[in-house]
């Protein structure tokens, strides 16, 4: 189960909910009743972000094989009720918070896999800048053409989920809003705005970690020590 919930991640921290120490028990019975009981690091993080972690947790433990029932429960945050009721009658976001939200999370769940993207390419092309490849190089490069790395098959399933060109004949440096390529001159404030989202997601990461290990003082499972 655990395995599965490495596939579930933090929408705005692009990282597993395993490694950021998000679960705190995950256990199935031996007549496949899976219970899942996840943590965050404050009481009052974004619901919405919350409510994505949950259903998609929810999804991917009952898409096990032998599983026949699946409760995912957020403990200790403010939206707790609604969050766990809602994900567990299959209700949407908008409906789990009726008179409060006004859609769904498909918008805000692809805005963020744009972010994780450019942050993506920020790790593929700093190595290569750094070597000296120049910004019209970069343009012209494809993502077969760039080094194999964890890096660039992360940032290749990231382009897949958002049906953006993800082979090897696509370029490495594209929009991710629209997939198009990018211009020779376009492409050094490509590189920029790659860099900022990149450390801005990182530091992101490194205040959840921090507030989490103050307010709980315990490893998750799957946690992965920084």
């Amino acid at each position: 189960m655990l395995a599965a919930l490495d596939a579930v991640r933090d929408p705005e921290l692009d990282e597993p909910i395993t490694a950021l120490g998000f679960v705190s028990s995950c256990a199935v019975s031996a007549y496949g009743d899976a219970q899942v009981r996840l943590r965050l690091p404050t009481y009052f993080c974004a619901p919405n972000f919350a409510f994505l972690m949950v259903a998609d947790a929810y999804d991917a433990v009952s898409a096990l094989p032998g599983v026949r029932t699946t409760e995912v429960v957020l403990d200790d945050h403010f939206a707790s009720d609604a969050i766990n009721g809602g994900v567990a009658a299959r209700a949407g976001f908008a409906r789990s918070f009726d008179g409060e939200a006004v859609g769904e999370l498909h918008e805000l769940r692809a805005d963020f896999l744009r972010k994780a993207v450019l942050a993506g390419t920020d790790l593929v092309c700093r190595p290569l800048a750094a070597a000296g490849v120049e910004p019209p190089a970069l343009a012209a490069l494809t993502l077969g053409q760039a080094p194999a790395s964890p890096a660039l098959e992360r940032l290749r399933q990231r382009r897949a989920e958002l049906g953006l060109p993800a082979g090897d004949d696509a370029p490495l440096l594209i929009d991710p809003a629209t997939g198009a390529p990018l211009r020779d001159d376009a492409v050094p404030l490509h590189l920029r705005k790659a860099r900022t989202t990149r450390v801005s997601i990182e530091a992101n990461a490194g205040v959840c970690r921090g507030m989490l290990r103050h307010r709980y003082g315990t490893s998750g499972l799957g946690e992965e020590e920084q």
